[in-house]
């Protein structure tokens, strides 16, 4: 837990996902003010009631971060709702699925690109000015181990989180002076539905056993890292991707 984060307004994009919902809960737990925004308000509203229901705090705004008429007006509602804001999760995206790359098309190329790495810009665009009015805070972006390493993920994502890598340490120098701090976590394997759905349990371990540590990763293990970049506990880091990949990944 993090008591320097209490009372705080965060937002945290992507919230409908695995890993976006579990942010989103963590931080509540640690008594922050949560906004949580995904294009589903189905799935947002059982993050909230689940938050709730663990005297958590979280407003779900249903919003498209590819749109930026539909950010600002998610802006202006969590301003007027919760105050604001000064931790940014940007976790908007997906479009991983492996595809061969003399398949992509155009357009493949392009949502793939709005959706990851415009998406994560224009978040970081809209909500910037509130941490510089905050006297400071935190930005937490989402690479991917397929962003840092060839993978079997579509070339387009590849690309993107490669992307969000960099452009987390431009805006990291960028913004140092307003002392806003720019991280990044790049997941490999993390369980979600679409895996239950999609492999056999036995599958599934087998998966694990190709890491060191023996196991897929579980989407506390990017909520707890969240955690740490977005409080004070990691106040002299800034511009760094952390690879939450069970030893997969191991940059020099």
């Amino acid at each position: 837990m993090h008591p320097d984060l209490a009372g705080r307004v965060a937002v945290v994009t992507g919230a409908s996902g695995s890993i976006g919902s579990a942010t989103a809960r963590f931080l509540a737990a640690n008594r922050m003010r949560v906004a949580a925004v995904a294009r589903n308000p189905k799935t947002l509203e059982v993050v909230r009631e689940e938050a709730w229901n663990r005297d958590g705090e979280v407003l779900a705004v249903p919003a498209d971060c590819t749109d930026p008429a539909q950010l600002r007006a998610a802006h202006d509602r969590i301003r007027t709702q919760l105050g604001t804001v000064s931790v940014l999760v940007a976790f908007a995206g997906g479009y991983g699925y492996p595809k061969p790359w003399r398949e992509l098309t155009l357009d493949d190329w392009r949502q793939t690109l709005d959706g990851d790495l415009t998406s994560t810009f224009l978040t970081i665009q809209e909500f910037v000015p509130d941490l510089i009015e905050s006297g400071g805070g935190a930005i937490v972006t989402m690479s991917s181990a397929a962003g840092r390493q060839p993978a079997r993920a579509s070339l387009a994502y590849g690309v993107a989180k490669a992307g969000i890598v960099m452009l987390t340490r431009q805006l990291a120098a960028d913004l140092a002076a307003d002392r806003i701090r720019v991280n990044c976590v790049a997941p490999s394997a993390v369980h979600n539905e679409k895996m239950d759905a999609a492999m056999s349990a036995a599958q599934i371990a087998d998966l694990g056993r190709s890491f060191p540590l023996g196991r897929i990763g579980e989407p506390d293990d990017v909520a707890y890292a969240v955690g740490f970049l977005a409080s004070e506990a990691s106040g002299w880091i800034t511009g760094v991707t952390l690879d939450i990949s069970g030893g997969k990944v191991i940059p020099a």
